[in-house]
């Protein structure tokens, strides 16, 4: 099945544009006349956190696989918008960055539009050092440290729906760049960089964690010093994941790693005491009559079996994952295209919005969760 839904993502992400107005397609922005309307043919070439996902899963997949153009595919995703997104900078600056290709890359407000995606760049920029790369990763530190509104105490935060509002989300926005900040030694500082990234897990879990429900709420008001309404999934599988990445990237020896194993710990125990007999999650973790949801589900069983191979989590939690990931398999159709993801959730203060929310075939937001989770059972088989 992981071939199955990468090879899907090569052969959708395309890496054309189209007007879409006449529908016409061109190879380059450049080879449009001015007054065309361009969009990417693929979502998988546009510059956005769930591409970062994707191109990390990629990339892992390559490496593990031995299969060369998963890698090449992530390498020519990353120069795509190097290329091209000045053509879009200089035509659509003043607009909603959501609304055209690239808007993330060059706009730099939040952690969003840098941490994943930067992730992915330092995966590259190992192997192919090109000096916009370095760039854009002193560029995307610079903004986590320097300019991401944070707390007196260091937490980030936004500045919407309220001033300021921590989102469980940012947990993976900020630590997936953070973590990494050390294999790029004499370009970004390290040291720094998995300082801040212990620094906001301990923190996220003192402002989300409930220690009752074993679950983090979705977001947390400054303003009036209380959480929001949802313990929504994928919010949960951000934290999960922001923390697996950084367990996988702290020295062994490190002296808070035990602290970080245990809120780890805690949060998985938690996560697991509402796993449905289908092997899923549902999209409001603590509501068993919220639908039963893809991404998150997909983000935990990875983290369980991730966590049991790499000795983060006792074996007995293998059985949890292998039931999480045959009820993966059965939201993945025969043509590789994924069922059941919720779309892009912000914050809301309803929670029938949450239960609302649409979930369109093969949405991008949970397609690169999936490929992780297949290539951890492979792994699994195969070490053991």
């Amino acid at each position: 099945m992981v071939h199955l839904v990468a090879d899907g993502i090569l052969q959708e992400g395309d890496f054309g544009f189209i007007d879409i107005i006449t529908g016409t397609r061109y190879e380059s922005p450049m080879a449009a006349p001015p007054t065309a309307h361009l969009n990417l043919t693929s979502t998988y070439n546009d510059w956005r956190y769930w591409s970062g996902v994707i191109n990390l899963a990629l990339w892992e997949a390559g490496e593990y696989l031995h299969e060369p153009t998963y890698t090449q595919f992530v390498s020519r995703n990353i120069a795509f918008a190097f290329d091209n997104h000045a053509y879009f900078q200089a035509k659509y600056q003043k607009e909603n960055k959501w609304e055209y290709p690239f808007g993330q890359f060059f706009l730099m407000e939040e952690l969003d539009d840098c941490g994943a995606m930067g992730a992915s760049v330092i995966e590259v920029a190992q192997r192919d050092p090109q000096q916009r790369y370095l760039n854009y990763l002193q560029r995307a530190a610079d903004h986590i440290f320097y300019k991401q509104a944070r707390l007196e105490d260091g937490t980030l935060v936004r500045a919407f729906p309220q001033k300021w509002t921590i989102w469980a989300d940012d947990l993976y926005m900020s630590c997936s760049f953070l973590c990494r900040m050390p294999e790029m030694p004499g370009i970004l500082d390290g040291v720094q960089g998995l300082n801040d990234a212990i620094r906001q897990v301990i923190n996220y879990h003192h402002y989300l964690f409930d220690e009752k429900l074993g679950l983090m709420y979705h977001n947390w008001y400054s303003s009036t010093q209380r959480h929001g309404v949802a313990c929504w999934g994928r919010a949960n599988g951000w934290a999960i994941l922001a923390q697996c990445d950084l367990l996988d990237h702290l020295p062994p020896n490190h002296p808070q790693r035990d602290t970080l194993l245990f809120l780890f710990r805690r949060h998985i125990e938690g996560v697991l005491g509402y796993q449905d007999s289908s092997g899923l999650w549902h999209q409001l973790i603590d509501k068993p009559d919220s639908f039963l949801e893809t991404s998150c589900s997909a983000i935990f069983t990875y983290a369980l079996l991730h966590g049991v191979r790499l000795n983060y989590l006792p074996q007995k939690y293998l059985s949890a994952a292998q039931r999480g990931w045959q009820g993966l398999v059965r939201r993945v159709r025969p043509d590789g295209k994924i069922e059941g993801i919720c779309t892009g959730t912000g914050i809301y203060d309803d929670l029938q919005e949450y239960y609302r929310r649409p979930t369109p075939l093969n949405d991008p937001h949970g397609v690169g969760f999936v490929l992780m989770a297949g290539l951890e059972i492979m792994r699994i088989a195969h070490e053991g």
